[in-house]
């Protein structure tokens, strides 16, 4: 069996946007004194660090037969043919072609992600979305347990 993990991390920009928080909330105090706007760039740097990381934290792994995304957790026999979609076809999936049916794991600032259709007639979901920066291993990783 080929194992497969990803952390969908946040780009090295958001966390430039964390400081710029802190430094924005620092100087909104500033009229109040020099303490509450160390407070204020020490405390808006922070949360917005802790929300940075908090979104960066999501999880795709394929582990003991199951494809466990964010808070999901779906057998692979329950999972159709992967497809592997490009920036342009994961643009139009995660858009226009979307269905609010599905389960999505979608992050904008990674271009590629891969589709997989839910074959389990119980299921009403019809497929699911995984943004994902290598996704020919995750469909590898998906047919590897498949074929096991």
């Amino acid at each position: 069996m080929q194992p497969y993990e990803e952390r969908l991390t946040a780009p090295r920009s958001w966390w430039l946007v964390s400081a710029l928080v802190g430094i924005a909330t620092g100087l909104t105090a500033l009229p109040f004194g020099t303490l509450p706007f160390l407070g204020g760039l020490v405390g808006g740097t922070a949360l917005a660090a802790v929300l940075t990381s908090a979104y960066g934290s999501v999880r795709i792994r394929v582990v003991a037969g199951f494809l466990v995304a964010g808070d999901a957790k779906i057998p692979v026999s329950a999972l159709g043919t992967p497809q592997l979609l490009d920036a342009a076809e994961a643009r139009a999936w995660r858009t226009h072609k979307a269905d609010p049916r599905a389960f999505m794991v979608l992050r904008s600032y990674i271009p590629t992600a891969l589709r997989v259709e839910v074959t389990d007639p119980e299921d009403p979901t019809p497929y699911v979305y995984l943004s994902t920066r290598n996704p020919q291993a995750l469909a590898g990783a998906l047919e590897a347990v498949r074929a096991a």
